[in-house]
Order: C-alpha cells, then sequence, then structure tokens
C-alpha cells in the first residue's frame, strides 16, 4: 500500500489510470467548523438505503441529495430525488468552484456518526453523471482515512482526509480504481463529506 500524505497539492496521488488531488487545508478551521456544526443541525439527513443480493438494507450513516434542480439519482438499487440548494451549501459550492475551475450542479452528502460506519469498495461511475467528470469531495468534522484500489492491478493508495480538506478525482479514475472509507473504531466522532458532481450535462 502507497501512504500519501503529500504537501504538493498539484501532486498526482495516483501512479497511473486516474487523476487524484489533494488539498489538506482547503478551508481554514473556523469556517471548516462552521460547515461543519451548520451541516450537521440543517441539511435534511435520512439513513440511506440500498439494494444488496436482493435485500433491502437500511445503512447506519446519513445521507442527503442537493441540487440545483429536482434531479432523480439512482444508484445501489435505490432513487433519491434533489433538494434545492440551501444558502450555505450554496456557498460552499462557489467556494469550491473557485478553487478547482470547475461547475458543479448537484451535491451528495454523508454523514458518519463515528467511526463504526464506513463505505464499502465501490466507483462512483453512474451513467447519470457527466463521463470523466470531476468529483470535488470536501471533508468535515472527524480525520478519516480514504482508500483507492485498482480494479485489475494490485495497487492500493490512501490518503488521510483531514477536516477542511478538499479531495479533487478526475478524468478516467471512476473507471479503473475503487474506493472506500474503512471503519476506524478508535474514531468516535462524527464527519460529513461533501461530494460535488456533474450531474447530466453540466
Amino acid at each position: 500500500m502507497t501512504n500519501l500524505f503529500p504537501s504538493n497539492p498539484n501532486e498526482n496521488l495516483l501512479p497511473y489510470d486516474g487523476i487524484l488531488f489533494y488539498f489538506p487545508q482547503f478551508l481554514e478551521p473556523k469556517k471548516s467548523q462552521f460547515y461543519f456544526e451548520t451541516f450537521q443541525s440543517n441539511i435534511e439527513w435520512k439513513h440511506d438505503e440500498a439494494i444488496l443480493y436482493g435485500k433491502h438494507i437500511i445503512t447506519k450513516r446519513s445521507v442527503a441529495w442537493y441540487a440545483e434542480k429536482g434531479f432523480s439519482y439512482r444508484y445501489s438499487g435505490t432513487t433519491k430525488t434533489a433538494l434545492p440548494w440551501s444558502k450555505d451549501l450554496l456557498e460552499l459550492k462557489e467556494e469550491v468552484e473557485r478553487e478547482t475551475k470547475e461547475k458543479f450542479n448537484s451535491c451528495l452528502l454523508n454523514l458518519y456518526h463515528d467511526g463504526s460506519e464506513g463505505m464499502a469498495w465501490h466507483s462512483d461511475d453512474e451513467t447519470s453523471l457527466k463521463p470523466n467528470s470531476t468529483i470535488a469531495s470536501v471533508s468535515l468534522g472527524a480525520e478519516r482515512i480514504f482508500r483507492f484500489k485498482h480494479k485489475k492491478k494490485n495497487t492500493l493508495v490512501e490518503v488521510s482526509l483531514e477536516p477542511g480538506s478538499l479531495l479533487l478525482m478526475q478524468g478516467e479514475i471512476q473507471h479503473h480504481w475503487l474506493h472506500s472509507l474503512p471503519k476506524v473504531l478508535k474514531v468516535k466522532r462524527p464527519r460529513i463529506n461533501l461530494t460535488f458532481r456533474q450531474f447530466g450535462n453540466v
């Protein structure tokens, strides 16, 4: 496994087949904490649902789906209809757009209540997303490890996602790599992750 905690945000963390940039101090600490507290209280959180091997599963983590229109987003066998942007979500989206020089029209939020909640290996390769589009991931709250695994080669990459950090997944990364958020039982604090996405054609 390659452990990468880079000081250079212009360094691609992946050795091949995709682009991954990490900005550890995208938000200054006070603003990061403000967004964390605001989103924890004001987002319309619901437990995530999925169809796995024909069974209806309700996860411990909570999710929310916001966008500029009432898009329907289908993944893991379930469909979500987007809520309109809140003032603070729209403000953070615009900050991400200024930093990345990209445009985003939707955001999927995850709330992990502590380290006993995580995310299994998967790719964000739903056909409803613009092909090879940038996904911008903002982390708030508890610091967690995030892992990448190549689909064909025996290559693992991990990065520690600090509060206020920004992770950019670009190019063909979703075609060639899986990613996961492993459970870490010693983490007792919640984490909020926002993934700004390009739904359809922006």
